[in-house]
């Protein structure tokens, strides 16, 4: 049975996306590919009001993230971690051999500066942390951070997850100066998953050349050298990339503002609605505009979800730390307000029959 998904992710992916990738295959190589590339990676800088280099491998978003680490950090970084994908991103540095100085802010909680006060030492090369927390539900303040670690260090990197905010908040890209921000395309961008996508520094490349055992797939300099000729390094996934070069022109046609409003729009729903149960589980001012992360309290999930299921509809469950006490609605990518009251609504009805 086919389910509208209001999932964290694979987000639903509407027909027309569909459509646009089930274009002719081309090689990769050829003028055809050049073409596309090139327009994506125009399009992408004006969406997020960046000049960086973007940078795209097949694979989800956490091969960028592995790229970052390898690339960036020689030794030893700083880890802010306030759920299980902060979680995610130091293991993924412990695994490649980094030595991690871990930052943990309490699940539910917004990253801010004075988390790190202090923290930021000579031998500090990056500083990595995700914008939105996917298990949570948390928004945080990544520019005011940047600047907290630019206070203290002009060295260190700043690697910032943004896998579930990118092209749905709006993350100041100029402002914030990150040297690697990561995202991909199953979420906001409302694409299958497949390709993962990096805005990257003269910074990190610099940094880069000094770093050895940076591999092969994720080797930025490698990356670079070929994406200044609108080539990927390794087969990319073209059909997938037709998909983003048609989600671009949409998002550029919506605008951005109106899309950070319709985000907004669609959050401001779920946490009116989440009155009817437990409420949010993230504190007033930090909770994300693509992910509502709802106290479960006594309710059977299993049960309502089923019902939800019937019905033509798909959440998410917890997830990590949380997961047995909330569960998650996604509202991110085409979705829009009107769908959202239909889901709500429909969730109204489960909940009178749960009675």
């Amino acid at each position: 049975m086919s389910r509208e998904l209001f999932t964290v992710g694979p987000v639903n992916v509407e027909p027309e996306a569909l459509q646009a990738m089930a274009r002719p295959m081309i090689t990769h190589r050829s003028k055809e590919y050049k073409k596309l590339h090139e327009g994506i990676v125009e399009k992408t800088r004006k969406a997020l009001g960046t000049d960086m280099d973007v940078f795209m491998v097949s694979g989800s978003a956490t091969v960028m993230i592995e790229g970052a680490v390898r690339n960036g950090i020689a030794g030893r970084s700083l880890g802010i971690t306030g759920g299980s994908f902060g979680d995610r991103s130091i293991e993924v540095a412990q695994l490649n051999g980094k030595n991690v100085d871990k930052v943990e802010v309490p699940m539910g909680k917004g990253i801010r500066p004075e988390h790190i006060e202090g923290r930021v030492k000579k031998d500090i090369e990056a500083v990595h942390w995700v914008s939105n927390e996917s298990s949570t539900g948390v928004f945080s303040d990544s520019t005011a951070i940047a600047d907290e670690v630019r206070r203290q260090s002009s060295d260190a990197l700043v690697v910032v997850d943004a896998v579930t905010s990118a092209f749905a908040m709006d993350l100041e890209v100029e402002k914030m100066g990150p040297d690697a921000l990561i995202f991909g395309t199953q979420k906001a961008l409302a694409l299958p998953p497949g390709l993962g996508i990096m805005l990257c520094s003269e910074k990190m490349l610099k940094k880069a050349a000094t770093v050895s055992n940076r591999g092969f797939y994720t080797d930025l300099l490698k990356i670079k050298k070929q994406s200044d000729d609108n080539y990927a390094l390794t087969t990319p996934p073209v059909s997938l990339m037709y998909g983003l070069d048609f989600q671009l022109d949409k998002a550029l046609a919506e605008g951005m503002p109106a899309r950070y409003r319709r985000h907004q729009e669609m959050a401001d729903l779920v946490r009116a609605w989440s009155g009817k149960l437990n409420g949010m589980f993230p504190d007033k001012g930090v909770q994300s505009n693509t992910i509502g992360v709802l106290n479960r309290g006594a309710l059977d999930f299993d049960k309502f979800h089923a019902s939800l299921k019937s019905r033509g509809y798909e959440i998410s469950n917890g997830y990590g730390g949380v997961k047995e006490k909330t569960f998650r609605i996604g509202h991110m990518g085409d979705l829009t307000t009107d769908r959202v009251k239909r889901l709500l609504s429909a969730m109204d009805e489960i909940l009178e029959e749960m009675k």
